[in-house]
Formats: structure tokens, sequence, C-alpha cells
């Protein structure tokens, strides 16, 4: 394997999961290790709570650990791409910014990083749900909310926002301006929410109804499905949905060209996907 990977999502501050993780990463040496959101305990109860309990996790459990790694492996250490998700708080955003000064990780979120010959984005927002931390929600492809759910500008946030302002903004305005026009054909990307109507974004809704009205079982996002097809990236990446694999049955799906993966899950066990950069069509999963 050249640039053999790692993915992983929604480690939501499992301290078993993290430790399960750093003990594959020294041991299998992978050149490339991807982390699509919901890494840290709740946000909501670091954001109503005084405790120092999310600051101590990424202090003493995240940094401490891929600096440990980075210690041990050396030469070996491999490339670690992160983002946030929706229940992280973007108040702790600027701890994962300065972990990028220790040469332990890439914070990537909204930007675009080189490595080799691919170009890797990285993107958090989630269209609206029915939680109430929106820090990192958006709008998705116009203003319109799914029954139960609360429009991004009226829920909590752990950072000052203008609330006028993000009426205006959607998911699909970000990936345009993100990407432009760029060639995406050797791209790969890492988003928190999954495309709407794939095997990767399916909730567990069945028959539920708020004000008689069915939900949607469908909950990922329409502007990165319609961008998915539209631009056709190599690889996405994808968590946020933590049922959806065991639902669906599939943790994968090929929307058109495009390879697009979701490693959450719904169990205790961490959700390990791997592949290799150069032949995608060698990627497994395994619970660990």
């Amino acid at each position: 394997m050249k640039n053999p990977a790692f993915f992983v999502s929604d480690l939501h501050g499992s301290i078993s999961r993290y430790e399960k993780l750093f003990q594959l990463i020294e041991k299998e040496q992978p050149k490339l290790v991807f982390m699509a959101g919901d890494l840290l305990p709740s946000g909501m109860f670091a954001f109503t709570s005084s405790s120092g309990t999310v600051a101590d996790f990424i202090e003493d459990v995240l940094k401490k650990g891929f600096s440990n790694l980075k210690k041990k492996m050396g030469d070996s250490y491999p490339e670690v791409f992160l983002i946030l998700g929706n229940d992280d708080g973007k108040m702790d955003e600027e701890s994962f910014i300065k972990g990028e000064e220790l040469g332990i990780w890439k914070y990537i979120h909204g930007k675009k990083v080189e490595f080799d010959e691919y170009s890797i984005y990285g993107y958090a927002y989630v269209p609206p749900t029915p939680f109430m931390l929106k820090d990192w929600e958006r709008y998705d492809v116009s203003r319109y909310v799914d029954p139960g759910c609360t429009p991004p500008e009226e829920g909590a946030h752990s950072v000052e926002v203008d609330r006028k302002q993000m009426q205006f903004k959607t998911i699909q305005k970000d990936l345009d301006k993100l990407t432009d026009d760029a060639d995406l054909s050797k791209s790969i990307f890492l988003f928190h929410s999954p495309p709407y109507q794939t095997h990767l974004d399916r909730a567990a809704l069945d028959g539920r109804t708020f004000e008689h009205v069915p939900l949607d079982v469908h909950v990922g996002s329409i502007a990165i499905k319609r961008f998915i097809e539209e631009r056709q990236p190599m690889l996405t990446m994808h968590g946020h949905i933590h049922e959806s694999t065991s639902i669906t049955g599939h943790w994968q799906q090929k929307i058109g060209n495009t390879i697009a993966m979701n490693a959450a899950h719904n169990g205790k066990e961490l959700s390990l996907i791997r592949f290799d950069l150069d032949d995608l069509g060698s990627a497994w999963r395994e619970l660990v």
C-alpha cells in the first residue's frame, strides 16, 4: 500500500475509542488519518457547564495522545486531518488551531490543503437538526427547515454570532466558495454531514411524526449530494448519522465516480475504515 489511511468519525469523547485508535496508529503506521468531527464530549454540556471537562479532554487526551504518538513514531508519524462536528462546541475551535503549532494535526474546516498529488478539503457544517447547539449548523440549499428541526439562528451558540446574517448562509454557497472552479478529480473531502438520500444518511425515524407530519428518514445534506453528483470528487468522508450503517447495511456508496464513506457507528466500538488513496476499492471497515 502506497498511501495507507485510517478514517474515523463521531468518537464523542470516548476514551476507549481513542486508546484503540492510538494503539492502531502506532502498530500499523498509516500515512494519513482522517477524523470527520464530533470528536469531543458533548458540546452542549461544555457550553452550559463551567467544569472545564472538554478543555481538559482536548489537552489531556487529544493533544497529549497525539503528541506522545509523534514522539514514539518519529518520521513514521502520519498526517492527521480533522474537522469538528455539530456536537463539538465552536468555542473549542481555537484549541484545535493551536494544535497545528505542535505539528500533531491539521485542522482543515473551510480549507484546502495538499498531500502529494491530492487536494484535501474540510467542511464541518450540517443542515438544521432538532438539537439546540447550533455552532456547526447551516441552512442547506434554502431557508427550509425539516419538521421538528430548529433554524440555526434560533438555537444556542458557544461563540458570538450575527444571527441575522446566518439566515442568508447555506451549505451550498459555502461549497461553491470553497472550491470555486477547481478540478476535483484528485480531491478528497472531509465532511461531517453525509449526502442526502443515500445509504449514509439513514436515521432511525421510521413512523415518527412531528405535529402529524411524517419525518424524513434521510437527514443528510441536499447541497452535499448535489455537489458530489455535479463535481465528482474522488473521495468523500462523512459521519454524523450513527445508525445509518446498521439500518442500511452499507458504510460506503458510489455516487457517479465518487466513493463516499461514513465512519459513524451506533455501538461502543471504534469504527475504523482502512483504505489506500491509490486503491479505494480495497477499503474495509472494522469494529474494534
